[in-house]
């Protein structure tokens, strides 16, 4: 074959093989269609053979069952008509049989209960005969005895009727003894008062008298002792003297006038030594006998004092009785000073007493006068009441500005305490700023104010945002603080509480010159009352008589702080809960590592175990510095933390209970891994903020220590329910113990026969009408009363609080300047 431009040109035959080639192809290719062509027709025509066989078999197939389902219908029918006549003709048997057998106990029991009754009514009427025959005879008796003890009495009630009325004719004669009586028991207690006077007077000169005695004996018994020393010295000295003029004199002729001369000597030396023996002994007789002395003085001291101490009673007794009857004077006079308001206020002159020309009363002062009982008393150069009955309109404007003023500090007050005012030494700067204004302007005895409406509408604004934890925490702060001081201060309205003044105008008797000699003087207490009241001394609560607004206050405050309290116990609760859904059961990748040990990713896997656990505690954490921060009370933040953990034992413990896969002994170390968490949390929050919180999830740490513990088969219900599972009952250890499963070592629950025992005590519960319920019951609500809070808190000295800067310059706040050293 060659190839030109244009043409190809073929050598001979080779056309004709080309030729026969592609006849061959076409005639494949024609085969191919033919083949495809006939398996369709093929393949359509059974496909609706195979439709028409399926028809045909599922029509007969219906008619079929439609057959067999009427043979059954009609057999059930026959064995439902069977069953009915057998159970018709049984019952007729039966309820036959049982009319005779009903007929004859009936007979039975008629013919027992009439013999019965024939006995007990024939034992009946010899009783009563008994009874009859027996009374008679112990009325007999006890009419005899009756008429005798009637005699007696009769003689010795006349006999002591006897003496009283000579007792009474006596007292009748000395009706004028009761005031002897008084005079000379107020004289006696004088008496006893200067002889206690005199005997302190004379016990101290009679110590100071022993005192010197003792010092001049003392002094004596030296000097004899150093005479005796120096008679002792001497005497050595001359014998030492003789002893060497005799060894150094000659033998023979100095002999006897030496030996002479020495017994002279010696003679002279012993009879000044007996001397000084005699005087010794003289002087040991002479202290002797002030020994002696000074024991008679120290027996007459003891007597002395005993009879001192039973004057020191005598005078406390007596003290005590004039208190007594302050007292109760003092109450005549409030109650007196009560009716006659009422008086005043039900008289018909009460209008012509309002519409008398206002006064103005100047403050007492020792140079202008006294006050008693409440009435005015000037002095003889100045006037206490200034009238001006020509000027009313001069009166209403200070009157209006004052108010005015009054209302400028009312709105400084609140727009001050809207800020975050913050703490000052620990103590919340808001608290003691409203404690202490309050305090100064009175408004806790008034009977109708705003000022404690526009403070509680300031912490509901400040409180309307649920999510913002610090701002709850401060107001609680300062709610707690606030209320604990109103706790302090407040009372409950009742007698009005004595003024000073009226306290001193008391009696004058004896018994009040006693108690004012033996108190603090009641003058200086009234001054220093007044004073404290004029310059807003807050320094000591004392108590202050509340008004109507001021209780309400109260009540008003404490429902907040609950309100506050438990927002933010239910703030940690959303937080947690999430989290505690996924710490009831170990995540699958981390229990696979723990069955199968793989040592490469433990540290991976411990970490993911604990992963949602450090959760919880970082919240825990999290919680305590903000509070911490906001100084809230440790009571109050251990009653949170209780509370969390007591819900955290609730969710666990239901959870572990409900869920089968949760019982497992893989997943009973995974949560007691995160058990041991919140313990070491609880060590590093210190007692003083978590207090017993640990102890509320016993539930769950006993549940899962008895899913980690091995050779449960061996445990005996005693030991499961006494000492591994005091708190559970039986209900859940029954539980626990039936859905519990060893995913990692293949070991059993505990023993059929502990099984069987829970499910007796179970029936016993149930039939006792126990509880069978198995879960337990979060409880929300407030765990502490105002008492337990105020009683808990330490006192606070609002007096020491620096004031904010918005009012530290203003002049109606100068009473916030005061300190307790002033």
């Amino acid at each position: 074959m060659q190839l030109g431009k244009t043409k190809v040109f073929l050598r001979a035959g080779q056309m004709a093989e080309l030729d026969a080639r592609r006849t061959e192809v076409l005639g494949n290719a024609a085969r191919t269609l033919q083949r495809q062509i006939r398996t369709y027709i093929a393949r359509k025509d059974f496909v609706l053979l195979r439709k028409a066989a399926i028809q045909l078999q599922s029509c007969w197939r219906a008619i079929s069952a439609c057959n067999l389902y009427e043979q059954l219908r009609r057999e059930a029918a026959a064995l439902k008509i069977q069953k009915n006549f057998r159970y018709h003709t049984a019952r007729l048997s039966y309820l036959t049989l049982q009319n005779s057998a009903i007929i004859v106990q009936a007979g039975m029991r008629a013919m027992t209960a009439r013999s019965e009754f024939r006995f007990r009514k024939q034992t009946k009427a010899a009783i009563k005969i008994q009874a009859h025959v027996r009374c008679h005879r112990e009325y007999s008796y006890y009419r005899r005895l009756q008429k005798a003890a009637i005699v007696t009495q009769c003689g010795w009630r006349r006999r002591v009727a006897r003496k009283e009325l000579r007792n009474l004719k006596m007292a009748a004669r000395e009706t004028g003894a009761l005031k002897e009586a008084k005079d000379k028991l107020e004289k006696k207690v004088e008496e006893l008062t200067w002889r206690l006077q005199l005997e302190r007077r004379l016990r101290t000169e009679l110590e100071d008298t022993k005192a010197q005695e003792i010092t001049k004996l003392q002094e004596a018994l030296r000097s004899m002792q150093i005479q005796v020393e120096d008679a002792n010295a001497r005497v050595i000295q001359e014998r030492e003297a003789s002893r060497k003029a005799i060894e150094e004199a000659p033998p023979v002729i100095k002999e006897t006038p030496v030996v002479i001369q020495d017994t002279a000597k010696i003679d002279a030396l012993t009879a000044e030594v007996e001397s000084l023996k005699v005087s010794l002994l003289s002087e040991k007789q002479a202290s002797e006998e002030a020994k002696k002395a000074s024991a008679d003085a120290e027996t007459r001291n003891m007597d002395l004092a005993k009879k001192l101490q039973e004057a020191e009673g005598k005078v406390d007794q007596l003290q005590d009785s004039a208190q007594r009857l302050e007292e109760k004077l003092s109450n005549l006079e409030s109650e007196n000073q009560v009716l006659r308001q009422q008086a005043l206020t039900m008289s018909p002159t009460g209008k012509s007493i309002s519409a008398r020309p206002r006064t103005t009363i100047i403050q007492r002062t020792p140079e202008n006068g006294s006050i008693l009982n409440g009435e005015t008393k000037p002095a003889h150069d100045k006037a206490l009441v200034v009238s001006n009955p020509k000027e009313p309109e001069s009166e209403e404007k200070p009157q209006k500005s004052l108010n005015e003023k009054q209302q400028e500090n009312q709105d400084l007050l609140i727009k001050c305490i809207s800020e975050d005012l913050g703490f000052s030494g620990g103590k919340p700067v808001a608290a003691c700023v409203i404690y202490k204004s309050l305090l100064h302007w009175r408004s806790f005895e008034v009977e109708r104010t705003s000022v404690f409406d526009r403070i509680i509408q300031t912490i509901a604004s400040s409180i309307e945002a649920p999510e913002n934890n610090d701002v709850l925490a401060y107001w609680l702060c300062n709610a707690s603080t606030l209320l604990m001081l109103l706790q302090h201060t407040l009372k409950a309205n009742g007698a009005a509480s004595l003024t000073p003044q009226r306290r001193r105008s008391s009696s004058a008797s004896l018994f009040g010159r006693m108690s004012q000699g033996l108190r603090a003087s009641p003058q200086s207490a009234g001054l220093s009352f007044l004073n404290n009241r004029m310059l807003g001394r807050v320094d000591d609560l004392r108590q202050v008589e509340a008004k109507y607004p001021a209780l309400l206050f109260k009540q008003q405050l404490t429902a907040f702080l609950e309100k506050m309290y438990g927002m933010i116990r239910d703030n940690l609760k959303k937080e947690i809960s999430p989290l505690l859904g996924l710490c009831i059961q170990a995540p699958r990748t981390s229990r696979a590592s723990l069955v199968k040990g793989r040592q490469q990713a433990s540290a991976v896997a411990q970490q993911a175990l604990i992963a949602h656990w450090q959760s919880i505690v970082k919240s825990l954490n999290n919680y305590l510095n903000m509070m911490k921060a906001n100084y809230v009370p440790a009571f109050l933040v251990r009653k949170v933390f209780s509370q969390i953990f007591s819900f955290i034992n609730v969710q666990l413990f239901n959870s572990l209970l409900l869920r089968r896969e949760c019982c497992s002994f893989s997943n009973g170390e995974y949560v007691k891994s995160g058990l041991a968490e919140l313990e070491q949390w609880c060590c590093y929050a210190t007692e003083e903020y978590v207090g017993s919180s640990w102890d509320e999830l016993k539930h769950i740490r006993q549940a899962v220590g008895f899913l980690v513990i091995h050779q449960k088969p061996k445990k005996t219900l005693n030991e499961i329910s006494n000492e591994l599972c005091p708190v559970l009952s039986i209900q859940q250890l029954y539980r626990i113990s039936t859905m519990y499963w060893d995913d990692k070592y293949g070991t059993h629950s505990v023993s059929s026969d502990v099984i069987s025992s829970m499910r007796v005590l179970m029936t016993e519960d149930s039939n006792n009408s126990v509880s069978s319920s198995f879960l337990l019951d979060d409880d929300s609500s407030i765990p502490f009363s105002v008492d337990d809070l105020s009683k808990s808190m330490q006192q606070v000295d609002v007096a020491d609080v620096e004031p904010p800067p918005l009012i530290r310059e203003n002049s109606g706040f100068v009473f916030l300047h005061q300190r307790s050293d002033l």
